[in-house]
């Protein structure tokens, strides 16, 4: 029920769609338009919901395993990347493949080759089971470990001391991941760093602003599926910078009334592979409660755009010089611009 005084609603910007993910995303729109469907899709293309439902919806038939692939059909393997293993059983399959992983994963991916190449332990910083880790971890598994976190440190072994180097996944919590190569470093002085940041520029970003705007919110919503890493440290994040709740959801629908009853003021944000329309659903249906007053806090703005992967490209500028149309995106992908107004 709407109270007569607005509620403050901040809006945390950025917020919802990266660069990778958007990749990712136009990659099995533009091959379902260009090819036709079922486009094949190893995992999830993006841990959303929503859009992996949508995605359905136009011919994409997601699977777990290279061998649920028909023979000779077309497979899109997802933003989050995989490891040499699975591009050996896609080429026995003679499957004809669309890699859209993020390039900040590839980054990673190259970076562990390099160190193995070396003979260092690699110690990976990630979450077991989650597929960049898995996919990471394939691309040398006799040099890599996973650490989970902190607590985890004091089980790490390693053949030479004076040879480690740590690596991580790109969606971790920031703050989570340099309290783990502190511990790290503390047992292994002379480990090295990567020599550049792995823990994503998105990932940071959207952490960044769920901090400045948490101390400010009674309760902070996070947009984003369960299966998110991003989203679910953002959460935590909120709770950490101050937040006294903090709730993740995947739709406007699932926000418990609840949650809002002694709040005056509500914090909102999204994780990395979150379209805009959902976070523009939570906007009208927190109006509905009086959180009417919005006001956007924003830490970075982001222009990073990565191109469509190289054989999918070069398909579609054939197809082009042809007069082939364009498909139709996912509407409301990335967050408005800044002086946009909810």
């Amino acid at each position: 029920m709407t109270t007569a005084s607005p509620k403050k609603l901040l809006l945390a910007a950025p917020r919802g769609y990266c660069a990778g993910v958007d990749r990712a995303v136009d990659a099995v729109e533009k091959a379902l338009a260009h090819y036709g469907a079922p486009i094949y899709v190893r995992k999830e293309i993006v841990h959303n919901k929503y859009v992996v439902e949508a995605l359905s919806r136009r011919g994409a038939i997601f699977v777990n395993e290279t061998d649920e692939v028909p023979p000779g059909a077309r497979v899109v393997f997802s933003a989050h990347g995989v490891s040499p293993a699975v591009h050996e059983q896609a080429a026995a399959r003679h499957l004809a493949t669309i890699d859209a992983t993020c390039p900040l994963v590839t980054k990673v991916h190259k970076q562990a080759v390099r160190f193995a190449k070396g003979d260092y332990d690699i110690i990976l910083v990630g979450h077991s089971g989650h597929e960049e880790v898995e996919g990471t971890q394939g691309e040398a598994p006799e040099h890599i470990q996973v650490v989970n976190g902190p607590e985890e440190v004091d089980q790490v072994q390693v053949r030479n001391p004076e040879k480690v180097v740590w690596i991580s996944q790109t969606t971790l919590s920031v703050d989570e991941t340099m309290e783990t190569v502190r511990r790290l470093r503390e047992r292994f002085p002379a480990m090295i760093d990567p020599p550049s940041d792995d823990i994503c520029y998105a990932t940071q970003n959207r952490q960044a602003a769920v901090k400045q705007m948490a101390p400010r919110a009674d309760v902070v919503i996070v947009v984003g599926s369960g299966n998110s890493s991003n989203s679910v440290r953002l959460k935590e994040v909120a709770l950490e910078a101050g937040a006294k709740a903090a709730y993740r959801v995947d739709y406007a629908s699932e926000i418990d009334p609840s949650w809002l009853e002694q709040a005056q003021s509500v914090g909102l944000t999204s994780g990395a592979s979150v379209p805009e329309i959902l976070v523009r659903e939570v906007v009208q249906k927190l109006a509905e409660y009086g959180f009417t007053d919005v006001e956007e806090l924003r830490t970075a703005t982001e222009n990073i755009a990565f191109s469509l992967p190289k054989n999918l490209r070069a398909d579609l500028k054939a197809a082009e010089a042809d007069g082939e149309g364009e498909p139709r995106p996912l509407h409301a992908r990335r967050e408005p611009a800044p002086d946009h107004t909810c």
